[in-house]
């Protein structure tokens, strides 16, 4: 009977060190998010009675990324929402580009006329096969956003040298 009544509290105080030690686990990540500057501080060791305080979004301090520039083009007014009529004009002008007849609706051989045609343009031996050079030039082009700091000269630096001497 012993033996039962040591193993019951083992059990007992074995889950009771589990639960102290994921209760302090969760408040150590509280705080470590806080010194990330993640939350401030006040709020990680705020209890959980009071209200939330209002979460507001930090200024951007780094480049947009590719998602957010693609949000920006669609958010045609700068509202910081994206109306159906904003989603939608590109893929109108898309739409426009393929109906050739301009009836307003897309017969297979104008859906695919593009396709075609973009096959015959990277098929640049004309042998009906793209090889994977030939396959590459048909990714979609990836628009870079020039900053202040791009603004180089175009010339190489022995060229600069040699005109900054006359």
């Amino acid at each position: 009977m012993d033996r039962k009544l040591f193993g019951r509290l083992a059990a007992l105080s074995s889950a009771g060190l589990l639960a102290a030690g994921g209760v302090a686990l969760w408040f150590s990540a509280d705080v470590q998010r806080a010194e990330a500057g993640r939350i401030p501080v006040a709020e990680a060791a705020a209890p959980a009675e009071e209200s939330e305080p209002e979460l507001v979004a930090p200024e951007p301090t780094r480049p947009k990324t590719r998602e957010e520039q693609r949000f920006a083009r669609a958010d045609r007014d700068d509202d910081g929402r994206i109306t159906q009529a904003e989603y939608l004009t590109q893929r109108r002008r898309n739409f426009d580009k393929l109906d050739l007849n301009g009836d307003g609706k897309l017969s297979f051989e104008e859906y695919a006329a593009s396709g075609i045609e973009k096959f015959r343009k990277a098929d640049a031996n004309g042998d009906g096969l793209l090889l994977a050079a030939e396959f590459a030039t048909t990714a979609p082009k990836v628009k870079k956003i020039q900053t202040a700091s791009a603004e180089k000269c175009a010339c190489s630096p022995t060229q600069t040298a040699a005109a900054s001497d006359d």
